[in-house]
């Protein structure tokens, strides 16, 4: 039995990845031995999962494998809802209806058993009253960085200056009292942060993005990790 669990975690971690995954990482990520993993990979290939490469240079989950019925811990089971349930407090409607729809889904994708604790997990989130007025915002920012198109917008700073530009959104914080996104800033030609609640009007354009948007995100995070994180200060639009 330990053996099974242990194979649908194997293929659990290599869903997950995108590109090839070390025996090495997967030993430490499931606490055993390379050799076991080494043994679990061999087995899964003979039952037919269409798992790629070889010892020493990483393994892949070719897409289109079939995934049996859900099964989760109790625990993950209540990280999900409680995710969701958060999710649906959102002033963002569109993203609170699906987390609805996707508990809905996981009820009857999941063991009876475990769909019993959806409805009551003893876990709720605490969240302020969200601000409403942001939502249709909030809709054309994630279309914008879905379709990987620039937004034009009017935007009032915290000193109350006022601008017009163009941004590129790649990423969007939801914070309990407001929401701000990271972006491209096309007439600063560098990253800036925005807040919601500070534009004054935006609409989509056709202005496509230089860069795909996980590069984009990459590059933002990687300058925002040096200069934010590390105790620089905060730097909202100028």
């Amino acid at each position: 039995m330990d053996r099974i669990l242990r194979l649908f975690g194997l293929i659990d971690s290599l869903r997950r990845r995108r590109q090839p995954v070390t025996a090495q990482a997967l030993a430490e990520e499931h606490r055993v031995s390379v050799r076991t993993v080494y043994r679990d990979i061999q087995m899964l290939q003979k039952l037919g999962a269409p798992v790629g490469g070889e010892a020493g240079l990483g393994y892949v989950l070719r897409p289109g494998f079939f995934v049996p019925p859900l099964m989760f811990s109790v625990e993950e089971l209540e990280a999900v809802v409680l995710g969701a349930r958060w999710v649906e407090q959102l002033p963002d409607k569109e993203l609170a209806a699906a987390a609805t729809n996707a508990l809905a889904k996981l009820g009857v994708a999941i063991p009876s058993e475990l769909a019993e604790r959806i409805d009551d997990t003893g876990l709720w989130p605490v969240a302020s009253t969200p601000d409403s007025s942001t939502e249709p915002l909030l809709k054309l920012v994630r279309r914008a960085m879905r379709e990987e198109r620039g937004l034009s917008i009017q935007y009032k700073d915290r000193a109350g200056t006022i601008s017009q530009r163009v941004v590129l959104p790649v990423q969007l914080a939801y914070f309990e009292a407001r929401q701000v996104f990271a972006a491209w800033c096309c007439t600063r030609s560098a990253f800036r942060h925005f807040r919601l609640d500070h534009v004054l009007h935006a609409e989509l354009t056709e202005q496509r993005f230089h860069k795909h948007r996980v590069e984009l995100a990459r590059q933002w995070f990687e300058e925002f990790e040096a200069n934010f994180v590390r105790g620089k200060s905060d730097r909202e639009t100028t």
